[in-house]
């Protein structure tokens, strides 16, 4: 009503380099995690491509619906940050208060940001991407408690869009219009994303302008002549309810070519009534399409052939209920249960129906709906658990129940809302819809479930309905009138009737009822008890701030500690460096250093272990060791006994302090930089070695703060196969978590020291050195418990 904005190809490939610079000026690097809270508009557009620009992950989360459910959705939001890692958070100036309780909640986010306050200097430098990428962590609506970020990969958007586009015959003659939510899968990539791939005009509308005036979006394709368009079911329910022929006088839907109806169960009579309706204005009944998708599939996963129709079919309502067999009804059964078709899967997207044994059922039995193909995501994100639920032997579990017949397939409903009663298995959904046509209960506001009851093997069936009766006796009528069609339709009263404020019932972003959410709500007495929005935003905050207090406190035993360590380390530091400075033999310093560098480890409060020190031969030997932090040789020093002297680089020599320290030990030089030095380096260690000292190497050569062992110089055992001596390979784990490179603060752990069985040199030649590398630093990954993170070196 207030006008139209276009934007076009060149303008939104602009802005959002623009803003994708703007992101990485801010420090986000690729492959982290943006997440986008705005409503539908320009900005979104624009910040969607923006973050893939920056090769960062968008991550789209949906703005708060109603302040009388702020508490919870920031919760859930929270923790989807938290899942996510999100880097960043794209929002509207007016959220970003919002956006810092969230943050109170998900300390990895490091900022918060308006899509115009992102601009960069130059545009974006975007890493070269590739299919198997993640373009989209899409979270499904699900419950409360365990968020779940859908992966899709590049190749599993375009393999969907190109699957759907070439069943519906989309081309850029047809014109797509769209109220759906840009944060919802069925607006972002079936509207949104199909369009941009095959250029078609896509006319989009806010969410919130739909459901304030349906006919809004009914004049949007008169107006467009648009070919596309679709709604959730009650998106067609609202349009029956709430639009008076007056609005849409002169309304024509003839250009309609394909109504999806999807993202929620299908209701036949919404089917039938929409087409009754709106056959006057030219909508035809074949253009009618039920769809059946899911998040885990992209978007589409079923579709009906093109322009046939919607496609009913009737049941015996008690074969289904007790024995999960779909036999069709008689014309006359009153009592049959009503599915719609959704079609036959998208081609190179199998699926399969299986039973709770994992085998496939036959025509016109009920089983678990299995899927797979090229539009299946690899899982969950940062979610293990879930992951392991989802992938069944190659196959994905989408978790919904469903028959077929004829090849058609038909959805009857999710496993996880199936209550079981009296051997029944009721679908809560077909109660729900009958319940919310009563006058007096609010549409699409009831929600039916299961509440586990301790006392007994069934479940309690509650009905939780809205509505905005106050009279204690139209209340009452109300509960009789749901009992009796309870009992009509599952052949049981229900063990509960909630009559609930308006808003009371939870729903997801795309107006599904979340009865998981809504069970848990009635399970905490919470049903229709609203909190002020100043006392949710309290609750919140101080919910937030519990775990900053503990990261505190924390951070302050850490900082305690670290100094704690240092001063004891400064302690001993001098008093052992004026002792071996003093003593004339090497093995008496090597004696101080042992007793101080256990005395350190047991005043630190560092637990430590040795393994195989009988391993350790009684004549001289090469040992090589892992290095992954400073405290490497102090840890040595107090684990092996007997004398030894360690290969330091000689670097060290240009240093007074060091060069008089490791002198006084004994210890022998090296050079790493110079070729030819080295090898006469390898000839002078082995005729120390044949003197009968025995070496320590760490052949590494040096210590990152990543964890991986890399990979091993050949100084060590080109010694060790010229002087014919074993190669005692020892592993250390632990000490890179105490103290990492280029890292000043230690932190609490304990070390294990695992020493090997000798390696004995086959020969004095080059391939016998290198044959003792590859076994001595296979030993050491098997026993330091880090990655191997660099082969072999072949200097």
């Amino acid at each position: 009503d207030s006008g139209e904005e276009i934007l076009d190809y060149a303008t939104l490939a602009r802005e959002a380099e623009i803003l994708g610079a703007g992101l990485q000026e801010r420090g986000v690097r690729p492959g982290q995690t943006v997440a986008i809270m705005l409503p539908t508009g320009r900005e979104y557009f624009t910040s969607f491509f923006g973050v893939l620009a920056a090769g960062a992950i968008p991550v789209p989360i949906y703005p708060p619906a109603r302040a009388t459910q702020l508490e919870d959705h920031l919760r859930r939001h929270g923790r989807i940050l938290v899942n996510a890692r999100a880097a960043a958070l794209i929002t509207v100036p007016e959220a970003q208060p919002l956006g810092r309780l969230l943050r109170l909640q998900a300390p990895e986010l490091n900022f918060i940001a308006t899509a115009a306050g992102l601009t960069g200097a130059t545009a974006a430098s975007p890493p070269a991407l590739r299919a198997a990428d993640i373009a989209l962590l899409q979270y499904t609506s699900g419950s409360t408690g365990n968020p779940k970020g859908v992966i899709l990969t590049h190749a599993n958007l375009l393999a969907n869009i190109r699957a759907m586009g070439a069943h519906v015959r989309a081309s850029s003659a047809d014109v797509f219009v769209s109220w759906m939510p840009l944060y919802h899968d069925m607006g972002l990539i079936g509207a949104w994303l199909g369009s941009l791939y095959y250029a078609i005009p896509l006319v989009v509308m806010s969410p919130l302008a739909f459901l304030a005036r349906p006919e809004r979006w009914l004049w949007a394709i008169h107006r467009h002549r648009a070919t596309i368009s679709g709604a959730p079911n009650f998106g067609y329910e609202l349009c029956l309810r709430r639009i008076v022929d007056g609005d849409i006088q002169g309304l024509d839907l003839s250009s309609w070519r394909l109504a999806f109806n999807g993202a929620e169960p299908v209701s036949p009579e919404t089917l039938r009534r929409f087409s009754a309706r709106f056959g006057r204005y030219g909508f035809r009944p074949e253009a009618m399409a039920p769809v059946y998708g899911l998040a885990e599939c992209a978007v589409g996963l079923s579709f009906p052939p093109l322009g046939r129709g919607p496609v009913f079919d009737r049941v015996q309502r008690e074969a289904l209920m007790r024995a999960g067999r779909a036999l069709p009804a008689a014309a006359d059964d009153a009592d049959a249960l009503e599915f719609a078709g959704c079609g036959r899967p998208l081609p190179g997207h199998p699926i399969r129906l299986v039973d709770n044994t994992g085998y496939e059922v036959g025509e016109r039995e009920e089983g678990r709906l299995h899927f797979r193909g090229p539009s299946a995501t690899g899982g969950y994100y940062r979610n293990l658990e879930e992951t392991r639920k989802l992938l069944r032997d190659g196959w994905l579990d989408s978790g919904d129940l469903a028959y077929t017949a004829h090849g058609e397939l038909f959805v009857t409903g999710r496993v996880k809302d199936i209550i079981i009663r009296a051997g029944r298995n009721i679908h809560p959904q077909e109660l729900e819809e009958a319940v919310g046509n009563l006058h007096g209960i609010r549409k699409g506001c009831v929600a039916v479930f299961g509440v586990p009851d301790p006392a007994a093997t069934a479940e309690r069936l509650v009905v939780l309905a809205e509505t905005r009766e106050t009279e204690e006796a139209a209340r009452e009528r109300l509960r009789e009138r749901i009992g009796a069609l309870a009992m009509d339709l599952t052949g049981t009263a229900p063990d509960d009737i909630v009559l609930a404020p308006p808003h009371s019932v939870l729903k997801t972003s795309s107006g599904k009822v979340r009865r998981t959410a809504s069970r848990e709500l009635y399970e905490r007495g919470e049903i229709g008890r609203t909190l002020p929005v100043w006392r949710q935003i309290a609750r919140l905050a101080w919910a937030g701030m519990l775990p900053q207090l503990r990261r505190a406190s924390w951070a302050a035993i850490s900082l305690a500690y670290a100094v704690y360590a240092w001063c004891v380390f400064w302690l001993l530091a001098p008093l052992v460096w004026t002792a071996v400075a003093a003593l004339p033999r090497p093995v008496w310093a090597l004696a101080v250093i042992r007793a101080a560098a256990r005395l350190l480890l047991r005043l630190t409060g560092t637990p430590w272990r040795v393994h195989g020190l009988e391993q350790l031969p009684s004549g001289p030997s090469i040992v090589v060791a892992n290095h992954a932090s400073y405290i490497d040789g102090i840890v040595l020093t107090a684990a092996l006994p007997g004398g030894f002297s360690f290969v330091a680089k000689r670097e060290f020599t240009a240093r007074l302090i060091p060069r008089l320290f490791l002198r006084r030990l004994g210890a022998e030089f090296v050079e790493r930089s110079e070729t030819l030095r080295g090898v006469e380096d390898a000839r002078s260690l082995a005729r120390a070695a044949l003197s009968g000292k025995t070496l320590i190497f760490f052949p590494e050569g040096t210590f990152t703060r990543a964890p991986g062992l890399r990979a091993f110089h050949l100084g060590a055992f080109a010694a060790a196969a010229e002087a014919n001596l074993p190669v005692v390979p020892v592993a250390l784990a632990g000490t890179r978590s105490i103290l990492r490179g280029d890292q000043w603060f230690p932190r609490r752990g304990s070390v294990a020291v695992t020493v090997g069985a000798p390696i004995r040199p086959a020969g004095s030649d080059w391939a016998a050195a290198i044959r003792l590398r590859d076994a001595a630093r296979m030993e050491i990954l098997q026993h330091c418990g880090e990655p191997d993170a660099g082969g072999v070196a072949l200097e």
